[in-house]
């Protein structure tokens, strides 16, 4: 940890009303400044790193709210993941706690192939009725509760996946302007193909030559968020051999949790002789599908959509994570025939944050309840977000409210409009 870092809070407590975790306890212990006061401690050798310190580290989100409320400009996001990598460390982690990781983090998110397999599994039991026949079955109550809960909350897997829908150079029907790579992710490869579908469609209608490597690897954000840094830096190794570099106006990605994390290749790669210029080269063309869409020129859709009602929900990686929070809405009123209504505290978390709705599930059913009421008392037909962690959570927050409120991206809006013409 850079002890600098930790010595630029002045706890001034302009962070306070921003973090979640403090608004649902009012506890300094639960905000940004006390746990970076515990960071300060171990720091110092007062305090050991034990269950106390990781308990308090995983009640945090991760939403890095703070970080854009701090006048001080605190990397938050490096001391938590720092802190996290600690906590993993520790060699007194509940035997089940380190089982899980190992299956998760050390092996399905290293492995496309595996992470695809049972992809495949799920969507065809979700398919064929047996996933719900199991789910709502006696034989769950026998299934540990983390367990039970993350089955429970498993995406809808899509028939096709990204290489099936994507070939690996496309080009637009006119001219070309541009030449980018597209990240396909990994949940969002299983479960959101149709997304990253609707972004080479929208990259061409931008005059975009997109290229989709067809070794992909997790982006390690979901390791570098859970601190096991060692294999989100081989994640980082292998995502920056998959593409030519040299050869791309930028690499797009339309998942706010991974981009926020793709931006940091660098910092990452920092102490790798062999791949720290590389790494800081990709950071330097890592582009949000929105932020580039209105750097080069948004091309407006000649026709619109059937008249909508539209409200925007912030992804907290997004907009605090890495400052993109105008560019979704610009693309949003640039299609006609929907109308952008504001959500209140739209920027707040949603209570998804990667694994925090099955680990925390208790505070996470509380953001998730505040945010149903906003989207409820918007108005809108349709809520539209750009993670897709965000979009899994809202869809059951609206469905178990009864709502019949429409999630999507902004980018498939925006490729429907296309599509219209």
């Amino acid at each position: 940890m850079d002890y600098g870092v930790v010595q630029q809070c002045m706890h001034c407590g302009m962070c306070l009303p921003t973090c979640p975790t403090y608004k649902l306890t009012n506890r300094e212990g639960h905000s940004p400044r006390g746990r970076i006061a515990l960071m300060r401690a171990v720091a110092d050798d007062e305090l050991e790193i034990g269950a106390p310190f990781a308990e308090e580290m995983d009640f945090c989100l991760g939403c890095l709210a703070c970080q854009t409320a701090c006048p001080a400009k605190v990397d938050y996001a490096q001391l938590f993941e720092v802190a996290r990598a600690a906590n993993a460390a520790d060699v007194r982690q509940p035997l089940m706690t380190r089982f899980y990781r190992g299956v998760t983090l050390g092996f399905l998110f290293r492995k496309p192939w595996a992470l695809r397999l049972m992809g495949r599994l799920l969507g065809w039991s979700q398919r064929t009725g047996l996933f719900e026949a199991f789910t709502s079955s006696p034989l769950m109550q026998w299934v540990p509760a983390k367990w039970r809960r993350l089955v429970t909350m498993s995406p809808r897997v899509e028939p096709a996946f990204s290489d099936a829908l994507i070939s690996p150079l496309e080009k637009p029907a006119g001219e070309t302007r541009f030449r980018v790579g597209l990240l396909t992710g990994c949940i969002q490869d299983i479960a959101y193909a149709s997304v990253n579908r609707d972004t080479v469609e929208v990259l061409a209608q931008n005059g975009c030559e997109v290229v989709t490597p067809r070794e992909q690897h997790c982006c390690g954000s979901i390791h570098g968020h859970n601190g096991d840094l060692a294999h989100a830096r081989e994640m980082a190794r292998l995502n920056v051999d998959a593409f030519p570099l040299a050869r791309l106006d930028a690499i797009i990605t339309n998942a706010g949790g991974c981009g926020s994390h793709l931006r940091h290749y660098g910092r990452l790669l920092a102490g790798d002789a062999k791949y720290v210029e590389r790494a800081k080269a990709w950071d330097g063309k890592v582009k949000d599908i929105h932020e580039w869409l209105l750097e080069i020129g948004l091309r407006r859709p000649e026709r619109g959509l059937p008249k909508m009602t539209v409200t925007y929900h912030e992804s907290c990686h997004l907009c605090h994570g890495q400052g993109i929070s105008s560019q979704p809405r610009e693309v949003l009123k640039a299609i006609p025939g929907v109308r952008l209504v504001e959500l209140k505290d739209a920027n707040v978390c949603c209570g998804s944050a990667g694994v925090y709705s099955i680990t925390q599930p208790e505070a996470s059913e509380a953001l998730l309840d505040d945010k149903v009421v906003h989207l409820l008392d918007s108005g809108a037909d349709v809520v539209a977000t750009a993670n897709p962690g965000c979009d899994l959570q809202l869809q059951r927050g609206l469905g178990e409210a009864g709502s019949g409120m429409r999630v999507t991206a902004p980018v498939s809006l925006l490729a429907e409009a296309y599509r219209a013409l």
